[in-house]
């Protein structure tokens, strides 16, 4: 196949390197590519099961002709061989708690201008549903969608958590794991463009991407998600201990 025309040596590299055990580990149910842009820069926002599943979002992407600027915890960038990776493709690194916390809406903004996919997990972490359903989302997503007014796509995995579990450290590549891909139409946020990016308005956009981003998990699963989102802003009952602990493995962007 052919790679992605935005993409450079390094990212191709990586490319031939990864794709080949992917290959060889999952079998791909890829759908909805049709609502994939053919021209300018986009938000493809995705739910977040596992470690994984970075891995098989790129590959949903890179097979349907994208290389995508994936944001990710700054402290993936320090880790030796992993970090120069990251940065020879281009990815985008998320500070928190900084005075650089601002810097990967910077670069998510450069990037959609430039005419790349800028790929993003909402939920900011791992979800703690405890049935792998989509948590309430951090509202970066929406302040790169309403800065940038670019086309929000939708997408939901399924199986990705069957070759590597939430929290998980074993791959299970044997047998080959089904794992499913469907991206929806843009996310409906043009009534929201001019409206002060306030609380109340972030808020709302993201929502609307999260539901979105169930309504296909639905699909693919056939099963109804919970009535209440899973919130992490949620204070504990007493003797409540969450999934994962408190601690957020991939931090949201600013």
């Amino acid at each position: 196949m052919q790679p992605p025309v935005r993409s450079n040596r390094a990212y191709r590299n990586v490319a031939r390197i990864v794709r080949p055990p992917m290959l060889a580990m999952t079998r791909r149910d890829w759908r909805g590519t049709e609502n994939l842009p053919t021209e300018g820069g986009f938000i493809v926002a995705s739910n977040h099961m596992t470690n994984i599943d970075p891995l098989t979002f790129a590959h949903f992407l890179w097979d349907n002709g994208f290389a995508p600027k994936i944001l990710a915890k700054a402290p993936l960038f320090k880790v030796p061989v992993l970090g120069g990776v990251l940065r020879a493709t281009g990815q985008i690194p998320v500070y928190r708690n900084t005075s650089s916390a601002g810097d990967s809406l910077t670069a998510g903004i450069a990037a959609i201008e430039a005419g790349d996919a800028v790929a993003v997990f909402p939920e900011g972490t791992l979800t703690r549903d405890p049935e792998l359903w989509p948590m309430v989302g951090k509202t970066g997503i929406a302040r790169l969608a309403l800065t940038t007014k670019a086309p929000v796509i939708p997408v939901a995995q399924w199986g990705a958590q069957d070759l590597l579990a939430r929290y998980g450290k074993l791959l299970k590549p044997i047998p080959r794991k089904l794992v499913t891909v469907v991206a929806g139409p843009p996310v409906h946020l043009d009534d929201l463009y001019d409206r002060p990016q306030d609380t109340k308005t972030l808020r709302e956009a993201t929502e609307r991407v999260m539901t979105a981003i169930t309504a296909l998990l639905q699909e693919i699963r056939g099963e109804e998600p919970p009535a209440v989102r899973y919130d992490m802003r949620k204070p504990l009952a007493q003797g409540e201990k969450r999934v994962g602990g408190d601690h957020a493995t991939h931090p949201e962007l600013p």
